[in-house]
This record gives structure tokens, sequence and C-alpha cells, in this order.
């Protein structure tokens, strides 16, 4: 099988990464390139992965996770769960995920928590933010994410790791710096104001048409997903 657009597409991402970082004096490496694979084959997944040293993945759905779970080398492979997450699907994947990027709700923690204390686990999250308070987005509306943040230290098997975000789609290039900019400063104060937390906190912040403007703002994770599989000639 010919992966060479894989090659082509990935070496393009993490040339933009570099000179995105470069341009806001920051390190490169201090930006993880996360693969969400929703439209990936296992096999394109075994390549990114074998050949191309992409660690981690990102999948949106539970079903297939699942259904990609057996059928790749999952070898040094950390597997992100990036999706809306229903609560009766959480106990399909505690044990298979290295962090949940889309906690925004206290009923989902709630079980998060119950789930990964079966497992005898402590699961990492980030509290999934609004930043365009779109009514029918998932994530939490930026004037509760202090309180819903805050409220978490109530339960002892979820570890909050940092916040992601999803700009609204079709931005411009400036209006994806202000959502990106606008969660960042206010959940970095949360982080270190609100919870008193040591250390930097994760920021998952940035896709394949917005990724350099969320790495200029900050993001310390980007989930790329088209701009890696789709085949360009």
């Amino acid at each position: 099988m010919d992966f060479s657009y894989l090659d082509r597409n990935v070496k393009s991402i993490r040339e933009k990464i570099r000179e995105a970082a470069a341009s806001v004096n920051r390190d490169p490496e201090s930006v993880l390139l996360m693969a969400a694979v929703k439209s990936a084959s296992p096999e394109e997944i075994d390549y990114i992965h074998e050949k191309l040293g992409i660690c981690d993945i990102g999948e949106n759905r539970v079903q297939q996770l699942l259904d990609h779970w057996d059928k790749i080398d999952r070898t040094d492979l950390r597997v992100h769960f990036i999706g809306s997450l229903q609560t009766n699907k959480v106990k399909y994947i505690i044990d298979k995920v290295c962090l949940i990027h889309s906690l925004d709700s206290d009923k989902l923690a709630s079980e998060i928590d119950r789930q990964a204390k079966k497992h005898g686990i402590v699961m990492d999250v980030l509290t999934e933010i609004n930043s365009g308070e779109e009514e029918n987005k998932g994530g939490v509306m930026p004037r509760e994410a202090e309180g819903f943040c805050a409220g978490l230290a109530k339960y002892g098997n979820i570890n909050l790791r940092g916040f992601m975000t999803m700009a609204p789609q079709g931005c411009s290039s400036e209006e994806y710096k202000a959502y990106f900019s606008k969660t960042y400063e206010m959940c970095g104060k949360i982080w270190r104001d609100i919870l008193k937390k040591s250390g930097e906190p994760v920021f998952s912040m940035g896709m394949s048409a917005s990724f350099t403007e969320a790495i200029e703002c900050g993001s310390t994770l980007v989930r790329i997903g088209s701009d890696i599989f789709m085949p360009k000639h």
C-alpha cells in the first residue's frame, strides 16, 4: 500500500508547527501532535505510529475506538478520547484511554469517577470549554468554567490536566486567535488562581483548519485529522 501521502502530509504539518511556534518564541517540542483518526484505517494508524513517530491518537466515537482497538499496534501508543462522550459509554473506554478531552458536565464527571474507581485508576481529563458559546455544541460555558473546574475536586478518581476547546467552524484567522486567546487566558487564571495547581496545564486547542493560530495562542496539543489522512496529489 502506498502511504507516501502520509509522509508528505505529516512532514508539512510538522513544519507548520515549527513555524507557528517560532513565530511566538515557543519551543516546537512543547506542542504535541495528536492524530484524530475518525477517517483513518487501521493500516494508516499503524503507519503514522510505526513509521512517522506519532504516538498519540484521538478517537471521536466509542464504537470506532472499539473497532480499532484489536486491529492496531498499541505498543507505546497513547489513545485519547476527544469526542462527545455519553455517560452510558464511559465503561467501554475507561480502561483504554489515557486522557478524556471532552468533560463538560457534573453527570459525566461522576460517571468517569465511578468507572475509574472500579478499575483502580485515576483518569486524566480536560474540561471542554465552549469558547464560542454555541448552544448546539458541547462544552462548559466560559461563565461557568471556574465553578465547574473547582467542583471536580470532590472526585478522587479524576485528575484535571487542563482544558480543551473547539472554535466555531469557518472562522477567519483573527477570529480563531480571539477564541483561543480568550480560552487560554481565562483557563490559565483558573488553573493558577482558583485551583492553585502547579506546573502547566494541557491546552488542547486547534484542528486542521486552525492549529497554527492555536499554537500562536498557547496550545500544547493539536488534534489533526484531515490534514494528515486526506491524500494530496
